[in-house]
């Protein structure tokens, strides 16, 4: 969605949203009770970013979930808040899919509701219990797409603080600002360990990988390449499954066309490991400090500039 919005002062929002309709798969990612009772796009706005770790050779849904973005977008609709909930947070997961219910860490909730449409809805029902946000639309993503984007993009720019290996492919990401394909972002934002902040850092450098995708499709010259277009078009919607809610597309671009890179904020939900029966979860520090309350209501700057620690500007 970043990338469309980029594009669309370029292209023209009839052209590509045509496009886009064709290639999107739409389901219902929302569970009844975390989905927002409107069809209007009247700010703020609350939308749920689900990322999954499933690989193209990954059968069955014993998967989980990556990334879990809540973006938050004040009313005006020309910024937005990233806000990552870690994935080790200790939550209670509601009964659904022949889970029974019960504690566990928040990203084992699309586990347990099966993955895909079902595993997003049993997320997003987690979700609406713990923060009692209800979510005007979802997006799951699926990182083996997301990469094709990437290079379709010529790359993005990222800007590494700290070296790190990684464990996944034993590449080595040094200090300093560079231009990544696919395969190297993706990489990249997937590494928590031997890094200072660990997960959090791996909060941050996901949230950056959107705003330098927000930018990079931005700078492209689209309207002068139609063939590169179509190929770009086609990669997001083959790596997206959409829930607008029951707004059509055009609608949803033409309202939040005004996003910028520099108007993106990345957020950490206040909280601190705990080790609870020799394992390791995350815990919320008293009780987020007011972030999901700010979240559902229209105090997201101040509550930003009263908690200057857990705010990235991207």
């Amino acid at each position: 969605m970043v990338v469309l919005l980029a594009a669309v002062a370029v292209v023209g929002l009839r052209v590509l949203a045509d496009r886009y309709e064709r290639t999107v798969t739409r389901e219902q990612l929302l569970d009844p009770s975390a989905r927002a009772d409107r069809t209007d796009l009247d700010g703020p706005l609350n939308y749920l970013l689900v990322g999954s770790d499933k690989r193209p050779d990954d059968v069955g849904p014993e998967q989980r979930t990556d990334t879990i973005l809540i973006v938050h977008v004040p009313a005006g609709l020309r910024e937005g808040y990233l806000v990552s909930v870690p994935r080790d947070l200790l939550v209670t997961i509601p009964p659904g899919n022949g889970w029974p219910g019960g504690e566990d860490k928040i990203n084992t909730a699309y586990e347990y509701g099966g993955g895909g449409q079902s595993g997003a809805q049993l997320l997003s029902a987690t979700l609406a219990r713990l923060t009692g946000v209800r979510f005007d639309g979802a997006a799951l993503v699926d990182f083996a797409g997301l990469r094709n984007v990437i290079d379709l993009l010529g790359g993005v720019n990222m800007c590494v603080r700290t070296e790190v290996r990684s464990i996944h492919t034993n590449r080595v990401f040094a200090p300093g600002c560079q231009r990544m394909d696919g395969a190297q972002a993706l990489d990249y934002v997937r590494q928590r360990y031997d890094l200072p902040g660990g997960d959090y850092d791996r909060q941050t450098h996901q949230q950056q990988l959107l705003g330098a995708m927000l930018e990079r499709a931005g700078e492209t010259r689209l309207r002068t390449d139609p063939v590169q277009l179509h190929r770009l078009i086609q990669a997001v919607g083959e790596s997206l499954t959409v829930d607008t809610n029951g707004v059509p597309v055009e609608d949803l671009l033409l309202a939040l066309r005004g996003l910028s890179a520099d108007g993106l904020r990345g957020v950490q939900v206040p909280s601190y490991p705990q080790t609870i029966d020799q394992v390791s979860y995350v815990v919320l520090d008293n009780g987020g400090e007011g972030l999901f309350e700010a979240v559902r209501g229209t105090r997201m700057a101040q509550w930003a500039g009263a908690h200057p620690r857990w705010v990235t500007h991207l």
